[in-house]
């Protein structure tokens, strides 16, 4: 037996795509009393039976056909929300996608083997590109281990999206373009960009079928550095990847007619692996904070990243990484999990090449030349002004909260993720006087392509405890119970989320089958209501555990009044990023890590206390 155990082979990276159940359609009544729970904290009681109303209307109704439609469209697809989503959520949103949609965050390297030192980033950047390309043959070859839940199998269709993947603009519309293989599969493109002062560079990451090794790597990034270093800046033309949707789709438009080798040039970066941006600034962060490099990698100098590209790596001029990333093929944990890998790496090496130093004869790097005339250079120019603009309005910070982290929270008998959620509810509560809508993501990957479900965590539990701790009156014994409910409501919501019984995509597939028929809106959707709470992405606090890794992210707000709150949970600490508008003077993240601070610690005492 033994000697046949060890013959099997490991398993593959997309080996288990097909036998994934599809995405299940949940019940019409089940989504609607949940729907009708999630909205009752933001409704006075007449507000309430008065959707009440419209809710009972549409499920005898509208909503009991459009249902049926609904059962139908999952008969016919695997995944009924997969196409939908997409369109939704990324590929018809016509706001600029750089500040709006992407992702971005601050590589960890700095905590061990890479704290910031002058002189240092080329020599790590072809380290870390060298190990990014080691990951990216992982995946070719399918070696790269599938991910499960328990021993549930996920779906990995999105890890096929982070290499050669770029978001192309259209005027109404965007599309994915993805050039990525597996070796079973055929030929990939191999190629890296690339970026520097306004200039686009490319070489083939492969020489002889052998990836370039580090100092190989070194070389061609030396290479660029001296070029741009000794020349006047390059054109930008990066830039127009951050403007609005439509305008860049009519920019890029612009660009192919003045001449045909632009579209090629254009080609090159959409199928590149990845773009490596060298960046001049020195965003000094620390273990504690990570506020300026945060900031860098969301809103860094635009003429260095393809907005649209699936992974920006961005290289600083103190020694220090970041990452922008197009969030429409695929969501953050992608991301996180390449980054932990390289984290790994980097530790396991003490962020050192041990390898040879043998520099074959590779060819050197080639820049990429734009044609361009007087409109191009007004659409860049505009881009610029239009990026500048909206980033200097997003305030972001990003601490480590040092105080206790997943260790102690786990010794109480309490989920961390829950425990964080609750802490940010109660802080959100103090600061602004009333409840705020929340999304968390729940991964509903043990689906086949599926992606993420809403969990709401404004409950009605989560209220009534707030209530609770900012009552003088209340005991530490009531203010425990209505805890104790609070976590158990999370608990719940989200496990039922992630089996694919929340009710937010289900609403959502109702609406856009009403959409495509042509029918006319139904009610439910234009009662106040549904986007107080929430509904239609008008999320006031939106949220994510980024995973319990040393990686992190930021994104920008849902809506001007609101919060991005992403989180990294680790055994001694909790790292929080928090962006808000500064244009609205309402918000400030600032505060809210304060004030959330201080909840935490509250919790805690609370779990302590009342065990006795």
């Amino acid at each position: 037996m033994a000697s046949r155990l060890a013959g099997t082979l490991a398993e593959r990276t997309f080996q288990y795509q097909n036998s994934l159940p599809p995405l299940p359609v949940p019940l019409l009544d089940g989504s609607l009393s949940k729907y009708l729970d999630a909205v009752h904290p933001f409704a006075s009681e007449a507000e309430f039976n008065a959707t009440v109303e419209i809710v009972r209307k549409f499920r005898e109704g509208v909503g009991k056909e459009l249902h049926q439609k609904l059962l139908q469209r999952a008969k016919e697809r695997r995944n009924w929300l997969e196409e939908w989503w997409l369109d939704t959520a990324y590929l018809e949103v016509r706001i600029p996608s750089q500040l709006n949609v992407n992702f971005g965050g601050p590589g960890p390297y700095l905590e061990h083997f890479w704290p910031p030192a002058e002189g240092s980033s080329l020599q790590r950047t072809s380290i870390i590109t060298w190990h990014t390309l080691q990951y990216w043959d992982l995946l070719r070859t399918e070696r790269l281990a599938p991910q499960k839940a328990g021993k549930t199998p996920l779906d990995m269709d999105q890890f096929r999206m982070l290499y050669c993947t770029c978001k192309v603009p259209g005027v109404k519309k965007d599309t994915i373009r993805n050039y990525f293989k597996t070796v079973s599969e055929g030929p990939c493109p191999s190629h890296l960009v690339v970026m520097c002062r306004g200039r686009i560079f490319t070489f083939d990451a492969l020489f002889d079928g052998q990836i370039l090794s580090p100092p190989e790597l070194l070389r061609q990034l030396i290479f660029v550095k001296e070029r741009c270093e000794g020349e006047p800046e390059g054109d930008g033309v990066s830039a127009l990847t951050s403007d609005e949707r439509t305008r860049w789709a009519k920019a890029r438009e612009h660009l192919i007619s003045i001449d045909p080798h632009n579209k090629t040039i254009l080609e090159t970066i959409q199928s590149s692996l990845f773009v490596i941006s060298l960046d001049e600034s020195k965003p000094y962060s620390t273990p504690e904070n990570y506020t300026n490099l945060t900031a860098a990698a969301l809103t860094g100098n635009p003429t260095i990243r393809w907005g649209d590209k699936s992974y920006n790596s961005i290289a600083f001029a103190d020694g220090t990484f970041g990452s922008t990333c197009d969030h429409s093929p695929y969501d953050a944990m992608v991301l996180v999990s390449m980054c932990w890998y390289l984290d790994q790496q980097i530790r396991a090496t003490e962020g050192q090449w041990k390898g040879s130093d043998t520099v074959r004869q590779i060819p050197l790097p080639e820049e990429l030349l734009f044609t361009l005339d007087e409109k191009a250079y007004s659409d860049i120019h505009h881009a610029k002004q239009q990026y500048l603009e909206s980033t200097q309005d997003l305030q972001i910070v990003c601490y480590a909260f040092t105080a206790f982290g997943k260790s102690a929270i786990k010794q109480k008998k309490l989920h961390p993720d829950t425990f964080i959620q609750l802490a940010m509810q109660l802080a959100y509560q103090r600061l602004h006087k009333k409840p705020g809508s929340c999304y968390e993501t729940a991964t509903t990957r043990r689906f086949y392509h599926a992606r993420t479900e809403t969990m709401r965590p404004c409950t009605r539990e989560a209220v009534t405890w707030c209530k609770a701790m900012m009552d003088p009156a209340c005991d530490a014994n009531g203010r425990r119970t209505a805890m104790l409910s609070a976590f158990n409501k999370h608990n719940k919501l989200m496990s039922e989320a992630q089996d694919g019984n929340g009710f937010d995509r289900h609403l959502l597939g109702l609406y856009l089958i009403a959409k495509e028929e042509g029918r006319p809106t139904p009610e439910l959707f234009s009662d106040p209501l549904y986007s107080r709470s929430g509904g239609g992405g008008n999320f006031v606090l939106s949220s994510s555990l980024v995973g319990y890794t040393t990686v992190m992210g930021a994104v920008a707000p849902m809506v001007h009044h609101g919060y991005g709150f992403f989180y990294r949970i680790r055994d001694d600490r909790i790292v929080i990023s928090i962006t808000a508008w500064k244009s609205c003077h309402e918000t400030d993240a600032a505060s809210l890590f304060n004030v959330f601070s201080s909840s935490m610690h509250e919790m805690l005492q609370l779990a302590t206390t009342s065990q006795l």
